[in-house]
């Protein structure tokens, strides 16, 4: 393999946790844990970050109480979560929960789900949370810019009784589009990314610095817990010299298997929980490799063996994670619908619905849009359902991606099982929110519509989204 550089300014060392980021209005996390309820203050504002490395100047984002990513939010499952976030942008954003099945007034959606947060203002979230795993916290408001600015942050929620591992680390993986000042580009959702393959940057981040080496020792068991906060980029991981083992997809336990050929894949906004035994010898190194994009592989870092062994053999415990609980779809008598992306270059799509009128694709070109879903492209975060389902039954989508992109498609307020790719029974029948589509493929999902309220279901390439890839799906 002809492995690469991603194009970067500089790279320094990675520091397994988020790191702080010097911004004018840093503002710490405060939790303020009372039993099984947490409270915590975010802040939403400019700040400044060293982004790249020592040798070029800080470069300005939006951030979270000052960081980049955002404070890590943990709790436990089951557990109550109150959340404060305040504007101190100019202009309205809010908070989504990306993953969580919260109810549908704590979606973040603005004015599907809640008032924008306006300037100065104040919205208080609060929900339970019931299912353990890994998830994330954005903007909805304007996210093509918002989050490509730095607007997320990891939220964890622990296990009642967690596997055994030695460190349980997260991952936000990010790339930037920088200019040669080391500064975010502002060519925020031109239209060639918005119809093509979306904001993919030149400078990656690993918790918001460009890596270099992640220092482990012999014996070791770690969870790594991956989150893509990318607009667009798509990665595919490989830990060379290791075997990851996938334990869960967007939070959601599967069978511990290996992961497919060798490649962690994570379209934006998915997740995966891997866990890597450390098998090597003190002293040696071994990269990890980003493969997506043919001929432009890329090393994102090196796993480092430090000098002193943990222990002299892994661990033999079981890494199965309990079962979440999501309802069991009944597959046995399901409602089916159809579901149809289309649009974008190459997509041969002629016309399209837009505003509830029947347009041509130049028009709705004129108009910035590209993308449709069953020939709608969306105008807003308002609009009649795309679907409407009753609560408590079983319903499987069949997703059809005519285009020739790739597509990772959110359903807001639900999990649902993968059962199929092209025909063929997917083997893990893997729980997800968020499912990466092929060119041409097609996927079904099956869920029980269990959770009242009209759902954003959208691509999470943000300015596909951005461009039409957007519609409501109620559950009443």
């Amino acid at each position: 393999m002809n492995t690469k550089e991603l194009p970067r300014f500089s790279r320094r060392s990675f520091l397994a946790a988020s790191a702080g980021v010097a911004a004018a209005t840093a503002m710490p996390l405060r939790p303020l844990v009372a039993a099984e309820s947490h409270e915590y203050s975010l802040v939403a504002a400019r700040g400044r970050t060293r982004l790249i490395g020592a040798k070029y100047p800080d470069t300005a984002v939006w951030a979270y109480n000052g960081t980049v990513p955002g404070p890590e939010i943990r709790v436990r499952q089951g557990d109550r979560l109150r959340v404060s976030v305040e504007n101190r942008l100019d202009e309205e954003t809010t908070v989504h929960w990306h993953g969580l099945r919260v109810p549908n007034a704590m979606d973040g959606v603005p004015h599907l789900t809640q008032k924008p947060i306006a300037p100065g203002k104040i919205f208080n979230y609060e929900f339970d949370v019931p299912d353990a795993g890994t998830y994330w916290y954005h903007p909805h408001q304007r996210g093509f810019e918002q989050v490509a600015r730095g607007l997320y942050g990891p939220l964890i929620v622990e296990e009642r009784e967690p596997i055994q591992v030695d460190r349980d680390l997260t991952w936000v993986l990010d790339d930037w589009r920088l200019k040669s000042d080391a500064q975010i580009s502002d060519d925020f959702g031109n239209f060639h990314d918005m119809s093509h393959n979306g904001r993919v940057g030149n400078s990656l981040t690993v918790n918001g610095r460009a890596p270099d080496n992640f220092a482990v020792r012999g014996g070791e068991r770690i969870r790594l817990r991956l989150i893509n906060a990318a607009n667009a980029r798509i990665f595919a991981l490989e830990f060379a010299g290791h075997r990851p083992m996938v334990i869960a997809y967007d939070g959601q336990p599967v069978d511990p298997h290996a992961a497919p050929n060798g490649r962690v894949i994570l379209g934006p906004a998915m997740r995966m929980d891997i866990v890597i035994h450390m098998t090597n010898r003190p002293g040696e190194r071994f990269t990890v490799t980003d493969t997506f994009y043919k001929g432009l592989e890329y090393r994102v870092l090196d796993l480092v063996y430090g000098p002193k062994p943990l222990r002299d053999r892994p661990l033999q415990s079981s890494i199965s994670l309990a079962a979440n609980t999501m309802p069991e779809p009944d597959l046995a008598a399901p409602i089916r619908h159809d579901v149809q992306f289309g649009g974008g270059m190459m997509g041969g799509m002629m016309m399209g619905m837009m505003g509830g009128n029947r347009v041509s694709m130049r028009d709705m070109m004129r108009n910035g849009k590209a993308w449709t879903i069953n020939g709608v492209a969306a105008t807003g975060h308002v609009m009649d359902p795309l679907l409407t389902l009753a609560r408590g039954r079983t319903y499987v989508l069949a997703l059809n991606n005519d285009t020739a992109w790739h597509h990772p498609i959110h359903l807001h307020g639900h999990s649902f099982r993968v059962i199929s790719r092209n025909g063929k029974p997917t083997r893990h029948r893997e729980w997800q929110d968020t499912v990466l589509m092929s060119p041409r493929e097609r996927t079904e999902i099956a869920f029980v519509a269990d959770n009242p309220g009209d759902w954003m279901f959208h691509c999470h390439i943000l300015e596909h989204q951005a461009g039409g890839m957007m519609g409501v799906i109620r559950v009443a």
